[in-house]
């Protein structure tokens, strides 16, 4: 199953993609370098994810008894403003769909991960007009699915991650940096600079200087 994405979403607003929900999610300014800058890097981590998706991310569909299995399927919320891919969706005969992300890493329960296979849920809900109560996450770590409800605390962190993601597309402000322990597993530390960065005197009067057309210089005096 295919179609075209929507341009917009709901009355006219920016779209969000579904990775970009788990991005901001993680750290709102790795979201910002990706969307802002079209910066990412690679490590052996995000390597290890590119390869499972290669699996996963062909698209077409299977048929397995009672499961009929449909493979990087686009999925969009007009109303939201949300567009993207699922890795695989499982059309059972009882009439459930299941969205199933695919995570190299291992599962951490609540974390960003959960915020962007519900959105796949939200997706599903509207195109295929039936509630969509459950999402799973598979940890190629672990090697086992993990079952997510899609209650109303979980919707409500979706549409709030949607808007802080379209708020920094209008706005074009690259977030400040973490300069925590998420730094230490998150592959654009490079181009982040956290430690250097993160409240100190001089990344302070970079923001206050950036586009004044006054010598920076002078401002040491």
């Amino acid at each position: 199953m295919t179609a075209s994405l929507p341009a917009q979403g709901g009355e006219g607003d920016l779209q969000v993609s579904l990775s970009a929900l788990e991005h901001y999610a993680y750290c709102p300014r790795q979201c910002g370098l990706i969307l802002l800058e079209d910066a990412f890097t690679d490590d052996a981590a995000t390597i290890r994810g590119t390869h499972l998706h290669q699996r996963v991310d062909t698209p077409g569909n299977k048929g397995r008894r009672t499961v009929r299995t449909l493979h990087a399927l686009p999925v969009w919320h007009d109303g939201y403003g949300l567009t993207g891919i699922c890795d695989t969706v499982e059309l059972h005969n009882d009439g459930r769909i299941l969205p199933v992300e695919h995570k190299s890493g291992r599962y951490i329960p609540g974390g960003p991960a959960d915020i962007q296979a519900a959105a796949q849920a939200l997706c599903l809900e509207a195109m295929f007009q039936q509630p969509v109560p459950e999402a799973a996450i598979f940890s190629a770590t672990d090697r086992r699915r993990h079952l997510i409800t899609i209650d109303d605390a979980l919707r409500a962190r979706v549409l709030d991650t949607t808007h802080a993601v379209r708020a920094l597309l209008e706005t074009s402000h690259l977030p400040g940096p973490a300069a925590d322990n998420r730094c230490r597993r998150c592959s654009m530390a490079t181009d982040c600079m956290p430690k250097l960065l993160a409240g100190t005197r001089r990344y302070h009067q970079a923001l206050a200087t950036l586009y004044s057309l006054t010598d920076p210089q002078d401002t040491d005096a």
